[in-house]
């Protein structure tokens, strides 16, 4: 008998479930926050979806969960690894795009790309030297090292970067993660240097672009506060496309209002959508873009999505280990 799986996931719509070795049901028409049918809960091993049901506890046998995002901050409330549940991410689903949104932003920073289309909008003609920063030799620092990151790594090492790195897991392999042929850093050789956590100031003092490439979880939850902001040199560019909250709210208000930081490129927030009244809004060396860098409007979301889900899907039916298990103490 083949494990039985429920799925609200959009590429099962046009997909051959038959080829997973999996009972696939899709759940068409469920509003996001509706409960699973629960006829036959005890026999439901998988779920394929981008939320869990509100009634996940009451699937007792579940052994897998597979989600459509690489965030997984909306499950903490299910205590997931508590009960034993593995669950994976679509870490990879992303990493090109990401990347190419980090890339475009630290290059419209280091130009100021942004006052010169407001002068474009005004039709002022202005050339100056603030106008013409190039990214060639800089050092980027990347917090966090997985496939975002290493995408990452890999442009910014072609465009003559110095890459730096803290991970709290060094340099280490990415094989037991979904990614894109020919893209990233599978071995973990490119940056120039690792840093572990506890040499944080070193790393942080010797930037020109903060890029965050890492998860929120309990632990990395107002990672960055002012202290961390003001270990930065004057003038560097800070880049949030991972999640709002890994910095204080307060301290990213604080810190460019005395001119410390040369600007930012927040592609995440503290609320949805971000109030027209925030502050940063005004903020002149600020860039604010509405959560795009990666999402599924993607037009490689959903063939990627798939991919990964099918390569589990294989898996798991094999006894074998599962790609991007997400660790069960970040769950929580």
């Amino acid at each position: 008998m083949k494990p039985l799986c429920l799925t609200t996931a959009l590429p099962f719509a046009t997909a051959e479930p038959d080829i997973y070795e999996l009972e696939v049901r899709v759940l068409r028409g469920l509003p996001a926050d509706a409960p699973w049918p629960e006829d036959e809960a005890d026999k439901v091993e998988v779920m394929f979806c981008t939320h869990a049901p509100p009634n996940i506890a009451t699937f007792k046998n579940l052994r897998w969960l597979q989600i459509e995002s690489a965030g997984f901050s909306h499950l903490f409330s299910h205590r997931l690894g508590e009960r034993g549940v593995v669950v994976t991410n679509a870490r990879g689903i992303f990493d090109c795009p990401i990347a190419e949104w980090n890339i475009a932003m630290m290059i419209n920073l280091v130009r100021d790309v942004r006052t010169l289309i407001r002068h474009q909008d005004a039709g002022i003609w202005e050339r100056s030297a603030q106008f013409t920063g190039e990214v060639r030799g800089k050092t980027v620092g990347i917090w966090g090292y997985g496939g975002i990151g290493r995408e990452t790594a890999r442009l910014a090492k072609a465009m003559s970067m110095t890459v730096h790195v803290l991970t709290r897991s060094g340099m280490k392999s990415r094989a037991d993660s979904t990614f894109i042929e020919g893209t990233g850093d599978l071995d973990g050789s490119l940056p120039d240097r690792y840093f572990t956590e506890a040499e944080k100031t070193a790393f942080l003092s010797g930037l020109d672009f903060l890029i965050l490439a890492l998860p929120l979880t309990k632990v990395t939850d107002g990672l960055i506060g002012e202290a961390e902001l003001r270990m930065l040199p004057k003038g560097v560019f800070v880049l949030n496309p991972a999640r709002g909250p890994l910095i204080q709210e307060a301290a990213l208000l604080a810190v460019p209002r005395d001119g410390h930081l040369g600007g930012a490129a927040l592609d995440t927030h503290y609320s949805y959508p971000l109030p027209p009244e925030h502050p940063l809004w005004s903020f002149p060396h600020v860039i604010l873009t509405p959560h795009i860098s990666g999402t599924s409007f993607s037009p490689n979301y959903s063939a990627g999505l798939l991919n990964i889900f099918r390569q589990n899907a294989c898996r798991f039916v094999a006894g074998e280990p599962l790609l991007n298990v997400i660790p069960p103490d970040d769950l929580q």
